[in-house]
């Protein structure tokens, strides 16, 4: 299932939104130029200057020549691996929130979005402290993002381009079966990939660690404002 775009209404512009995706857009026109000038070398010299390196951040091996370990764990969001990567975390970023945003207000959703990247991180660290391989993307705080509005809007129609075999079909998904079966799939193939020798080219326990964090900060929002997020 693919998410094309929700039916909760939101009631201020979504600025930090607009912001987190337009940064990304911009590193991620400096990694072309860097790859376009540097070639791979370049390009894989960056990433690791700004990613998260589980082995540098634990203490395993020395950091790098780049931003200290613990700058990389918000640093790290803004860096994308291919126009995939990049088009599926905004798509999913500005589908669901806008409405996050707008319900935590501006500062309140910054503070999150970094805070949830962080965590999402840490949770994917601790999967293989001793790790090499560098993280980037912001799937992690976004998982946040997707946890907290699984809580307040667990009924809100989300229109979906869902797959049936080899046709597709655009339908009306609520969004509890939308998150809930897209946190499912991550918490699984994130048990199945502890169980490979080279660990998974996905972060999985990334987006777990993300999306549960999300859960708690959509339950204690609505715990103090229960009249905000009702569902659609």
């Amino acid at each position: 299932m693919i998410p094309l775009r929700d039916a909760a209404p939101s009631h201020r512009r979504p600025l930090v939104t607009a912001a987190l995706v337009t940064a990304c857009i911009a590193v991620f026109g400096w990694e072309l130029a860097l790859g376009a000038v540097g070639g791979e070398l370049g390009l894989d010299r960056f990433v690791r200057s700004v990613g998260v390196v589980p082995a540098q951040l634990t203490g395993v091996d020395p950091p790098g020549p780049g931003l200290p370990p613990p700058v990389t764990l918000f640093s790290y969001v803004f860096v994308h691996a291919g126009w995939l990567h990049l088009a599926g975390n905004l798509l999913y970023l500005w589908i669901f929130g806008n409405n996050v945003e707008d319900c935590l207000g501006r500062p309140g959703f910054a503070f999150v979005f970094a805070a949830g990247g962080a965590i999402a991180a840490l949770a994917h660290v601790a999967t293989d402290p001793a790790s090499e391989q560098v993280l980037i993307g912001a799937s992690g705080a976004i998982s946040t993002v997707l946890g907290i509005y699984l809580v307040l809007w667990p009924r809100a129609r989300v229109v979906s381009l869902v797959f049936l075999g080899v046709t597709y079909q655009l339908m009306q998904v609520p969004a509890l079966v939308l998150l809930g079966f897209w946190f499912v799939l991550q918490l699984l193939d994130g048990v199945l990939s502890l169980n490979t020798e080279t660990g998974a080219g996905v972060a999985f326990f990334a987006h777990v660690g993300g999306f549960i964090f999300g859960l708690l900060v959509g339950a204690m929002v609505r715990w103090l404002r229960p009249t905000r997020g009702a569902a659609a």
